[in-house]
């Protein structure tokens, strides 16, 4: 006879409650299993709760980045613009908490602190800052790959008088920066979208930039009737291409070379991509991120617009990337980002020639020079893909997380660790992850947890593990397929160099989400080959 649960037992708690918690929780209930979702914030929505920056948006379009598990949900969904902001994406992703009324089984508010996993009873104990202890058979961290904001490490921080900000821990109130002298230090993703805007209200912008980053326009406009139709009458056929896409984006990919067309054709595929805008422009050719001769082709058209738009030659050779190729950080998209340069009340400054060495009362000091302001803006960016899990006292067998990830992460498929049982990542290290659209990924990583917890239960069995064997042949694949393509020599999130101390490895994986779904199929099928299955033996003999 099986011994009774705990009166603060669940079947699972999720950990987080942006889209990927949202949609565990639904999958998780449609197989009749108690749930439980603990979530920081005080309301649902992840990145798109706290990062509330000025001109904060997707940059994946609005009808690709939405939910496809409910073909009501995309047919009554109107979304206003190509590429949603911020508060609409929020709006939708309330939206869903409230349409299948998900908020009964999520904790807002409320931070878990500490996980322990109990090998006699194949159970997880959990730990909040509330004081909550909850029992839980699986773990499900549905933790985000941004989420967790590097904190400037500037000395003097503290005596700043003025107001300093976040981009990733945004006021919900909002700022308004009218007449004031605002510093913005970092020319991240968060930075490109921000700046513009608060150029438009500030008085004056200095930007304090080290490494540039390359940007597409956008061409971001209303979503017109015809438009979200179109994708409307074809969604079926349009996500299952995307599901098996690259990136998990349509982008209308060229399937040949840059170097196999002249230079008058390469020439004026550019120029078509680039007034197109959206995520379309490393899609122009086929080897944009493996070969470097491709690479620089591409690169050093981008370079030219950055050279046509921004009046300032100085200005714009400090705009234009030099020190790695071109998408291997993520691209960004903008709206009127390098012509924002050409604004009278808009400065930038080479911290990578005068760095930033600290805060003062009043500003702050680059080389040998004290810039006044009256707030800073840090868009320094996060702790990707792992700071969030690491954050968390997580340990299995007298091992933590961190100890076990102390030279980098490692996974399998990025779905599990091995050492730590039923502890299931969507969209961790080893995964397509942030180099996806992160609906489409975690829509596949949601449905393959639940089809093998379903599948565990049916069986008779309670405890899943990933092999270790397992796990260093996944991790060495990971490598083996990062290092045929350009990404490694870039200094991007990526690798964790944003992070000092952080270990150097390329954490996501980038065989592609097609390539990726078809190898996570194939090992499910196989009875989830690499993992070790099992069920609660001990905790029955004691019985």
């Amino acid at each position: 006879m099986q011994a009774a649960r705990p009166s603060n037992a669940v079947d699972a708690v999720i950990v987080g409650a942006g889209f990927a918690g949202l949609y565990m929780l639904h999958r998780l209930r449609g197989l009749g299993l108690s749930a439980r979702v603990f979530e920081a914030g005080s309301g649902v929505g992840g990145t798109w709760y706290w990062n509330r920056y000025p001109g904060a948006r997707c940059d994946v379009e609005s009808m690709q980045y939405s939910y496809s598990f409910s073909p009501e949900l995309q047919q009554e969904w109107q979304w206003s613009e190509l590429f949603a902001s911020q508060p609409e994406i929020l709006r939708y992703a309330n939206h869903v908490a409230d349409r299948f009324d998900l908020r009964r089984d999520i904790q807002f508010g409320t931070r878990v602190t500490e996980m322990r996993f109990d090998r006699a009873t194949h159970r997880w104990d959990i730990r909040t800052d509330r004081g909550d202890v909850v029992s839980a058979r699986y773990c499900v961290m549905a933790t985000g790959c941004l989420s967790t904001a590097r904190v400037p490490d500037f000395p003097g921080i503290e005596r700043f008088t003025g107001k300093t900000y976040h981009t990733g821990h945004w006021p919900h109130e909002g700022v308004d920066f009218t007449g004031r002298r605002v510093g913005v230090i970092g020319t991240g993703s968060s930075a490109i979208q921000a700046i513009p805007v608060i150029a438009q209200q500030a008085a004056h912008v200095t930007v304090f930039q080290r490494t540039p980053n390359f940007s597409i326009p956008s061409r971001n406009g209303p979503m017109t009737e015809a438009y979200a139709e179109q994708w409307k009458s074809e969604y079926p056929a349009r996500r299952e291409h995307a599901r098996h896409a690259r990136t998990g984006i349509l982008n209308n990919p060229n399937d040949i070379s840059a170097m196999e067309v002249s230079d008058e054709d390469r020439q004026r595929i550019y120029e078509e991509r680039w007034a197109a805008g959206r995520t379309n422009f490393m899609a122009a050719f086929n080897d944009l991120i493996f070969e470097r001769q491709a690479n620089d082709t591409a690169a050093d058209f981008v370079r030219g617009k950055i050279r046509e738009t921004v009046r300032d030659q100085s200005t714009a050779e400090l705009l234009a990337p030099k020190n790695h190729p071109i998408g291997t950080k993520r691209i960004c998209v903008d709206t009127d980002y390098y012509g924002t340069y050409n604004r009278e009340n808009v400065t930038l400054v080479d911290a990578r020639a005068t760095p930033v060495t600290e805060i003062t009362a009043h500003g702050l000091r680059a080389g040998d020079i004290e810039h006044r302001f009256d707030a800073i803006v840090f868009a320094t960016g996060f702790d990707a893909m792992t700071g969030a899990l690491t954050k968390i006292d997580i340990a299995a067998d007298g091992v933590t997380l961190r100890q076990k990830w102390e030279a980098g992460p490692r996974t399998y498929l990025g779905l599990m660790t091995s050492g730590f049982p039923n502890m299931f990542m969507i969209t961790g290290p080893g995964s397509p992850s942030v180099l996806s659209n992160k609906i489409v990924s975690i829509e596949q990583h949601v449905d393959w947890i639940a089809e093998c917890v379903a599948y565990l239960r049916a069986c008779g069995l309670d405890c899943i593990e990933a092999k270790q064997s397992a796990e260093d042949a996944w991790v060495q694949h990971g490598n083996e397929v990062a290092d045929k393509t350009l990404y490694p020599l870039a200094n991007s999130l990526y690798m964790g160099v944003n992070i000092p101390g952080k270990p150097q490895v390329f954490m996501p994986y980038i065989g592609g989400v097609g390539a990726y779904r078809q190898a996570c199929d194939e090992i499910a099928a196989e009875g989830y080959r690499g993992f070790e299955l099992s069920a609660q033996t001990a905790a029955l003999a004691a019985e």
